[in-house]
C-alpha cells in the first residue's frame, strides 16, 4: 500500500436520512444532550478537585472518566451538529482519519480507566487493611496515566494502515462520523491486513479489560455477600453499583459494534448503537454517577452552601 496516493481529498458524511423538520428537532436534542453531558462531567470535575471530602482514589479515577467523557463525546457531537444545522457534509481527507484515531484513543482509554476503576473498588472491598497503601496516590496517577498511554499506544497502529488505504472514490460514508466500517468499504485496496490488525487490537482491548472488569466485580460480590451485616452489605455494594451499571452499558455497546462476527459490514442498526454510545451514555455516565453517590451529592451541596454564602 502506498500513501498520499489518494484521489479522494474529502468525504461526504451521510448522516441521517431524514426531512429537514426532522433533523431539526434531532439538531435541538442532540444539542441539548451535549451541553447537559458538558455540564455535568466538568460539574463531577470541578467536584472532585475543589471539595477535601472527595481526595479519594476512586474520586480521582472518576475525575479523570469525566474529563475522558468531555473529548470522547466532542470527538463525534459537534461535527454531528454542524452537519445537521449547515447540511454542509463535507470532511476532509486528514479531518476523518484524525477523527477516527481520535475516538478509537479515547475510546480504549476509558476501557483501561474502567479497569483501574474496578481494580480500586475490588482492593477497596476486598483489602479494606491494606487499601491505603495498595491505592496511595502516586499509584492511583501511575493507573490513570497507564490507561492514557495504553490508549494511546493501542491504536496507532489501526489509525497508521488506515491512513495508508486509498480512496478512489465513492466518497460518501453512510454514518455521522469516520467509523472502522464505513471507512472500510470505501477503500480501493485489499484491506484484509486492516481488518486482522483492528479486530485483534479491538479484541484484545476489550475483552481483556472486560474479563479483568468482570473477575474484580465477582471478586467484590463474593466478598460483599460474606459481610454478615445486612447494613454492611447494603454500604458496601453502594460504593461498586453505579461503577457496574456504567461498565455494563459501556461494554455491552463496544462489544456489540466492534467484536461481533461480521464488524466490518455496517448496517443502520449501527448508526442507532454509535448515537447511544458517543451521544446519550456520555451524558448518562455523570448522572448515574453523582445521583447514586451519596458522598458526590453531599459535596455538591457544600460547594452550593458554599457559593451562597461568598454571595
Amino acid at each position: 500500500m502506498s500513501t498520499n496516493h489518494s484521489s479522494v481529498t474529502s468525504f461526504i458524511l451521510l448522516g441521517f436520512s431524514l426531512s429537514r423538520n426532522t433533523q431539526l428537532i434531532l439538531l435541538i436534542l442532540f444539542l441539548t444532550i451535549y451541553c447537559m453531558t458538558l455540564m455535568s462531567n466538568l460539574l463531577i470535575i470541578i467536584l472532585v478537585t475543589s471539595q477535601r471530602s472527595l481526595y479519594k482514589p476512586m474520586y480521582f479515577f472518576i475525575g479523570n472518566f469525566s474529563f475522558l467523557e468531555i473529548w470522547y463525546t466532542t470527538v463525534t457531537v459537534p461535527r454531528m451538529l454542524k452537519d445537521l444545522a449547515s447540511g454542509n457534509k463535507t470532511v476532509s481527507y486528514t479531518g476523518c482519519i484524525s477523527q477516527f484515531y481520535f475516538l478509537f484513543f479515547l475510546g480504549a482509554s476509558q476501557h483501561f480507566l474502567l479497569t483501574a476503576m474496578a481494580y480500586d473498588r475490588f482492593l477497596a472491598i476486598c483489602y479494606p487493611l491494606r487499601y491505603s497503601t495498595l491505592m496511595s496516590r502516586s499509584i492511583c496517577g501511575k493507573l490513570a496515566a497507564g490507561s492514557w498511554l495504553a490508549g494511546c499506544v493501542s491504536i496507532s497502529l489501526p489509525a497508521a494502515m488506515m491512513s495508508r488505504l486509498v480512496f478512489c472514490g465513492p466518497n460518501t460514508i453512510d454514518h455521522f462520523f469516520c467509523d472502522f466500517s464505513p471507512l472500510l468499504q470505501l477503500s480501493c485496496t485489499d484491506t484484509w491486513l486492516n481488518e486482522i490488525i483492528f479486530s485483534t487490537v479491538a479484541w484484545t482491548v476489550i475483552l481483556s479489560c472486560f474479563i479483568m472488569t468482570f473477575l474484580s466485580y465477582m471478586s467484590v460480590i463474593i466478598t460483599i455477600l460474606r459481610i454478615p451485616s445486612s447494613l454492611g452489605r447494603q454500604k458496601a455494594f453502594s460504593t461498586c453499583a453505579s461503577h457496574i451499571i456504567v461498565v455494563g452499558i459501556f461494554f455491552g455497546t463496544v462489544i456489540f459494534m466492534y467484536i461481533r462476527p461480521k464488524a466490518k459490514h455496517s448496517s443502520p442498526v449501527d448508526k442507532v448503537v454509535s448515537v447511544f454510545y458517543s451521544v446519550v451514555v456520555p451524558l448518562l455516565n455523570p448522572m448515574i454517577y453523582s445521583l447514586r453517590n451519596k458522598e458526590m451529592k453531599n459535596a455538591l451541596w457544600k460547594a452550593l452552601g458554599k457559593l451562597k454564602r461568598q454571595k
